[in-house]
């Protein structure tokens, strides 16, 4: 999730977790310690742009790294908290502001590598990765409760903002699983024969949700609003295996693959390879030459290709602010 949603929680779970020791000061260490494990993408600045993507959300999002971590941090908080906090409460308190963050971050479409150095990603793609819905009770309850003069207090409206918060991240369980459903049932109505689906939610909501269907030769590219009238109809996007044998051994290629788990095309463009993750959907939806929001290009360096994220642009993301919000409405 976005970086103020995981500093909310941080500080939500360093108050429950040691707030009649802390005090306020849980403001200070749960907003650090929730901000921690996104400190990859700042070693990922001093990496090429496909390694910095590729460790994001790995080493820092495991449970080993927690593991060493808490108890270092513990021993630091104790510290410095000399006679208000002991070690253990301390090290629990570091071990679950990392483990929430992270549990958080498993249910977007990134997902995080929690079991690292295991090479696979959990992804219950169930929420993107800002969510007002999500966050604005936490954040809301937190005001109320940092306004009562004792712990008790605090902690009642601390609860209530976990209890909604994740009332609405199990609610957006629910409405994947039928939005799946929905998909199964076009693609079964359409004859359609496929060999994987994985369906994810759009920008800011919940509502409209789209699919990414692999056949046999193409990708199908779908989308589901709740309020849709009319049957679920799909794109079509050729998988150009010609082009991805062409840049097959490429370092940046192979790393590029893995990151997008195989859900990925090729496309060429001005004579330049273009690597286009199909994971977090579309600017524009022209078969012929889409513009994915994730995209690299491959350009000549040194006589080696080499991948370069292609800049987005501010009217990039308002156009595709506009569909979702005028697609959201239904078909």
């Amino acid at each position: 999730m976005d970086s103020f949603t995981q500093i909310v929680l941080g500080i939500a779970t360093a108050e429950l977790c040691a707030g009649d020791k802390l005090q306020r000061r849980t403001i200070l260490y749960g907003a650090i310690l929730g901000t921690i494990p996104d400190l990859d993408v700042v070693i990922g600045q001093f990496l090429n742009p496909v390694d910095g993507v590729a460790i994001h959300r790995g080493l820092s999002h495991s449970l080993l790294f927690f593991g060493l971590l808490s108890p270092i941090l513990g021993w630091l908080i104790a510290k410095i908290e000399r006679g208000k906090i002991n070690f253990r409460t301390a090290s629990l308190m570091v071990f679950w502001c990392l483990f929430t963050h992270v549990l958080l971050d498993m249910f977007t479409s990134w997902g995080t590598q929690i079991f690292w150095p295991l090479p696979d990603r959990i992804a219950l793609k169930t929420i993107f990765v800002i969510d007002p819905l999500y966050t604005l009770p936490l954040i809301i309850c937190l005001i109320l409760a940092w306004r009562k003069p004792t712990f008790s207090l605090r902690k009642k409206y601390v609860l209530r903002g976990i209890y909604l918060s994740s009332f609405y991240l199990l609610l957006t369980c629910v409405l994947k699983l039928y939005a799946l459903q929905q998909f199964k049932n076009a693609l079964q109505e359409q004859h359609i024969t496929y060999d994987d689906l994985i369906v994810k939610p759009t920008a800011f909501n919940c509502i409209l949700w789209n699919a990414n269907v692999a056949t046999k030769d193409a990708y199908l590219l779908g989308d589901y609003s709740l309020f849709d009238s009319q049957p679920i109809t799909f794109e079509s996007y050729r998988k150009n295996n010609n082009l991805s044998q062409q840049l097959s051994g490429n370092s940046d290629f192979e790393t590029l693959k893995k990151v997008s788990e195989g859900w990925y095309i090729i496309t060429k463009k001005d004579n330049e390879y273009h690597f286009n993750d199909l994971r977090f959907g579309l600017l524009t939806k022209d078969p012929e030459q889409p513009q994915f929001a994730f995209s690299y290009v491959f350009k000549d360096e040194n006589g080696k290709l080499k991948a370069q994220e292609v800049p987005k642009e501010k009217r990039d993301g308002k156009a595709l602010m506009l569909g979702i919000l005028n697609r959201i409405k239904g078909n």
